[in-house]
C-alpha cells in the first residue's frame, strides 16, 4: 500500500507554469505505476499522464501532450507533473494516483489516491 499527498497547486495566468509534486509513503513506491488525473467541477475525472515504475515509459492525454511532463524520483518517493503553457481549460483539482503492474487511463483502475490540489488558470 502507498499513501499519496499532492502539493504545488495554485493560481496562475494563462501561459504560465506550475510544478505539482506527489509525495508517497510506503515501501512499494518504486514498484507502482504513477499517474496524474484531474477533475473540473461537474465533470468526470480524466486521465492526464502516467509513468511506469522505472521512469522509462510515459503516456499523456491528448489534451496535455506537449505541455505537461510527468517524472518520478524513486529515491525521494516523489512523482512530479511539470505543467507549462497552461490554459484556462486546465483548471481542475489534480490528483496523484498509483496502481501496480500496468499503466491505465481509467480512474477506476487506480486504487490509491491523494487528496488533490487545486490548479486555477486565469485568462
Amino acid at each position: 500500500q502507498v499513501q499519496l499527498v499532492e502539493s504545488g497547486g495554485g493560481l496562475v495566468q494563462a501561459g504560465g507554469s506550475l510544478r505539482l509534486s506527489c509525495a508517497a509513503s510506503g515501501r512499494t513506491f518504486s514498484n507502482y505505476v504513477m499517474a496524474w488525473f484531474r477533475q473540473a467541477p461537474g465533470k468526470e475525472r480524466e486521465f492526464g499522464a502516467a509513468i511506469n515504475w522505472s521512469g522509462g515509459g510515459t503516456s499523456y492525454a491528448d489534451s496535455v501532450k506537449g505541455r505537461f511532463t510527468i517524472s518520478r524520483d524513486n529515491a525521494k518517493k516523489t512523482v512530479y507533473l511539470q505543467m507549462n503553457s497552461l490554459l484556462p481549460e486546465d483548471t481542475a483539482v489534480y490528483y496523484c494516483a498509483a496502481r501496480t503492474y500496468y499503466s491505465a487511463t481509467q480512474a477506476a483502475l487506480y486504487p490509491y489516491w491523494g487528496q488533490g490540489t487545486q490548479v486555477t488558470v486565469s485568462s
